[in-house]
Parts: C-alpha cells; structure tokens; sequence
C-alpha cells in the first residue's frame, strides 16, 4: 500500500534526574557532596532510506517515543544517556511541525533530529561551593520534546510525466525504465505514484510516472493534490500528449492551466511528446503538433511511440540534457559557500542555539502571572518544585533576570502565583 502522508505523534526522552547524595565512607566524617548528573535523553531521528518507499509504517505506529535517560547516583555517578530513536523514512520526506518544516530529506542515508531529548538534570555535586558546602539541591530532567509531527513524502525524481489520464505514460515508462506500473485501456490506471530508472548514454534519469490531472485538480478534484506533491520536486516535466486526441492544444492546455496555479511550476523546464504516433498519418501529426504551438509556441515537441519503440532514443537524450543541466544548476546553488563541501547537503533541523535571556510577564485573567522565555523556561522545567532549595534557586535566579522586580511592579504579592513552563509556585517562600 502506498502512503504519501501521515501524522505521528512523537516524544522524545526525558532527561535522568540529578541525584542528591553524600559521600559516607568510615574516618571520612565530612566526605561533602557526591550526586552525580542525570543521563540526557534519547533524540528523535528521522534517517532517509532509498529501499524505503511510503509512509505506511507510520498508519500502524502512531506514537513514537524515544528512550529516557538514567537518573544519576551517588559516588558522582552519571546516569546513561537514554537510547536514540532512528526512524527509516523514504528519501523525499518532509516533516512538519504546527505547519513549520523542520526537517527535509533529500538525500539517502541523510539524517535529522526532529525531536530533541531532554537534558539530565545536575546532581548536588554541581552545586557544591566555598558558602554551600553541604547543598541539598538537584535538578530534574527537562522533558524531551513532544508534539504531533506532519509528515509528508515528495518523490524526488529528474523528471515528472504529466498528462490526462491514458496519454501513455505508464507504458512510457515501462519501456524505457526497469518500473512495471500496471498498464490499462481505461483512465486513472495510475492512482499511486511510479518510480523508474532509464538509462542513455551509459547515465541514469529517474523518472517518475504520477497518477493523471484532471481539470480542476489543483483544488484538489480528482487525484490533484496527490499528483501535484510530487510532481513539485522534479527538475523537467515530460508532458505526454495522446495523438488520437481531438484536439491536442487543447488537451496540452488543461494540463498547463492546473499546473500554473500550483507553486512554481509554471516555469518548470518542460518537453511535449505526442505519443502513440505509430501508424497514423504524417498530416494528422502536424496538425496536432501545430495545435499544441497555438496554445505555447515556444513548445519543444517529440513524436514517439512506446510500444514501437519509436522516437524514445531522441527524446531521453533531450531529457538527459535539460536534467544536467538543472542538477548542475542545483549544485552550484547549493554549494555557492565555501563553508560547504560537496558531501555537506543543509538540513533543515530543530537546533538549540543559544539561549535568549529575553522574557515577558503575562497578567491572566484569574490573577495568575504568566513568565515566558528561553532560559528561564529551561531553568523551571528543570526546578524541584517539591525541593524547597531547588525552587528557592530558582526565584533566586529570577530576582537576578530582573522578573521578580518586573512581577512586583505589575502587582504581584508574595503569596501571587506565577507560572513559568507550566509549573506553577508563590513568588516568595510560602507563609
């Protein structure tokens, strides 16, 4: 079964919380902290695979969770860092998250974290100073990242056949390539997508056959929007023309109308071959030929018959051509820095980056102050609330961003309940 789009929820691991221990070993009767760090949790990775071709694996595991890390132990022992979880997807995978592309694999065996594991919290051994001999704070892990990502798959092939349904193209393909679409005399034998690899002048083009376009597909009627995605990604569209059409120009126009309203297709490279030319009259070809020229002049246009084998030779050298061309294009746009090689392709991917110190106070209607930002966030996600000592470092930290000030001149008393990271405590110890 072929499944180009799925939604999975996701969550990676939770960091190993940090341990609160003393060192006791006999004649050492002041042995100090020892609590070790908690281990980081595992990431989400998502690899791309070129034997991996749909979606489907996703339908039956909906829920994809990562390992957490160990919690840390005395002697300043750290916890191990929980194991990442690698996801095979097909090459051509997007991932989504609330509309945002966060990662784009384009490349066999290219990787990218899409959900990162928590930290591990610190152990009172980290907090151990010339003041603080004897701390009895540690932090807990910070939660790994979860949500529910959107994933969708675009073939990524050199050249994308478009066409009405029974123009010819998945017996185009099964003539010039190793593909074996199913092959009909009735429309839309094509309902998933064809991946074949032809060969000329010992070099390779993949060449993808997509179900057929109707008018009106690109609002989604007939197969639209599952024909469009993947037509999206390829460098030349090889547009197939049935010869026994009444009226060529006007069969090549409708499939022009629906792919200039999507993305950029419109100025995608693009060759015109009428198929299924064997056997019919030279005059009958010109006048086609001139129907097509009527609705674009500037039409490069074949003639072939796949089945006679006709014409194909011609035409994949002209296809090779216009496919060099635009991976040479391709390359030179990607690798115009020289901080990038020729093995280094950009992933688009959730980064850390580095903390903002930036925040915003929030009053909310019941009363409550809402504190919003990078670091302080983090800092919260990874307070104690139950530690009396863990929470008070955290308003301690507060005071020292400016929010506590910033809390009290918007009207927050000491007993005010604020919430940072959906943890919610007082602004100053409770009476």
């Amino acid at each position: 079964m072929f499944v180009d789009t799925a939604k999975v929820s996701l969550k990676a691991g939770k960091g190993g919380d940090g341990a609160i221990s003393f060192r006791h070993e006999i004649y050492i009767p002041k042995g100090g902290p020892d609590g070790g760090d908690g281990g980081k949790g595992g990431d989400i990775i998502f690899k791309a695979d070129k034997d991996t071709n749909t979606l489907v694996d996703f339908r039956f595991t909906p829920i994809l969770e990562a390992e957490n890390g160990k919690n840390g132990s005395g002697t300043r022992s750290a916890g191990k860092s929980g194991k990442d979880l690698i996801v095979e997807v097909p090459v051509g995978t997007i991932v989504k998250r609330d509309g945002e592309i966060i990662a784009d694999l384009v490349k066999d065996q290219q990787e990218a974290i899409v959900a990162k594991g928590g930290s591990g919290g610190f152990g009172n051994a980290h907090f151990k100073s010339s003041t603080r001999q004897a701390p009895i704070i540690a932090e807990v892990g910070e939660p790994g990242e979860e949500f529910e990502a959107e994933i969708e798959l675009k073939l990524v092939a050199d050249v994308g056949l478009v066409g009405l349904p029974n123009a010819g193209k998945s017996t185009f393909l099964s003539v010039v390539s190793n593909a074996r679409p199913e092959i009909a005399d009735y429309p839309f034998t094509t309902i998933t997508p064809n991946l074949g690899v032809a060969t000329i002048d010992e070099k390779d083009i993949l060449i993808a056959d997509i179900p057929g376009l109707i008018e009106g597909a690109s609002e989604g009627k007939g197969l639209g929007h599952d024909f469009l995605r993947h037509v999206d990604r390829t460098a030349v569209l090889l547009h197939l023309v049935d010869v026994y059409n009444n009226d060529a120009g006007e069969a090549y126009e409708t499939i022009r109308n629906e792919l200039n309203k999507y993305h950029d297709l419109k100025n995608r490279p693009e060759i015109v071959a009428l198929t299924k030319c064997e056997g019919v009259d030279e005059e009958i070809i010109k006048m086609q030929m001139s129907s097509i020229l009527e609705k674009n002049p500037e039409a490069k246009i074949f003639t072939i018959s796949s089945s006679a084998h006709q014409g194909l030779t011609e035409l994949l050298r002209e296809l090779l051509q216009v496919v060099m061309s635009a991976r040479e294009a391709k390359k030179q746009a990607l690798f115009e820095h020289d901080d990038l090689n020729e093995d280094e392709i950009p992933t688009i991917s959730l980064g850390d980056g580095a903390l903002k110190d930036t925040w915003k106070v929030e009053v909310l209607e019941d009363g409550r102050f809402k504190v919003t930002g990078e670091k302080i966030e983090k800092f919260a996600r990874k307070t104690d609330l139950n530690n009396y000592a863990s929470l008070n470092r955290l308003r301690d930290i507060m005071k020292k961003l400016g929010i506590r000030a910033e809390l009290t001149s918007r009207g927050a008393e000491p007993d005010s309940i604020i919430e940072i990271a959906g943890k919610e405590f007082t602004l100053v110890e409770d009476y």
